[in-house]
């Protein structure tokens, strides 16, 4: 069912995140993800020629990952092709040490180590979740592994569906099902 309908409303903002899985020849695997962000009226901005023009990204950025089937990372490569400031590009570079980390539980912790804060660049750190589904939902399928079994490594206790106490996690991997109990029910206020 789609989202009701607005109230009338203008846009001023479209931000598009585009991720694509790739097989390669070579039996490794490229994970991209484009991020653009584009105003629908002139910005000011000094460092762009006084301002950046209504249609014109004023963020334009990408990554790379290269995988094993393992989901070893085993290059990056990362550019901001549009940014409000000059420096912003030079923080491409800092997404190398992301190599040799594998994505699986506790990946964004170490991503977050390692190009967090002022080390990394924000927006292309909202990339990294992305990334890091789109090689899961890229790489898990063509595996010669059961499906549901090999999910279970990464997605258990992920979401509502791989909750160990699911409907879907007791008809399908019973090995992992585990009864809710009143504790999970009724979860204390923090």
């Amino acid at each position: 069912m789609p989202l009701s309908r607005p109230t009338r409303r203008e846009t001023h903002h479209n931000r598009n995140v585009m991720c694509n899985g790739y097989l390669r020849d070579d039996g490794l695997w490229d994970i991209e993800a484009r991020m653009t962000d584009v105003k629908t009226r002139d910005v000011d901005n000094p460092e762009r020629g006084g301002y950046v023009p209504a249609g014109e990204a004023f963020h334009d950025m990408s990554i790379r990952l290269t995988l094993d089937k393992g989901l070893l990372i085993k290059q990056v490569e990362a550019c901001i092709d549009y940014s409000p400031f000059r420096i912003c590009k030079k923080v491409g570079a800092a997404y190398a040490q992301l190599q040799g980390t594998r994505i699986g539980p506790g990946w964004l912790r170490i991503a977050k180590d390692r190009v967090g804060g002022v080390a990394g660049c924000t927006h292309m750190n909202e990339l990294l979740p992305v990334l890091a589904t789109t090689a899961i939902q890229s790489i898990w399928p063509s595996s010669d592994k059961d499906v549901l079994a090999q999910g279970s490594e990464f997605m258990l206790d992920s979401c509502h569906s791989w909750g160990r106490s699911s409907e879907m996690v007791r008809e399908y991997l019973p090995e992992h099902y585990q009864p809710a109990t009143t504790v999970d029910l009724v979860k204390e206020p923090k």
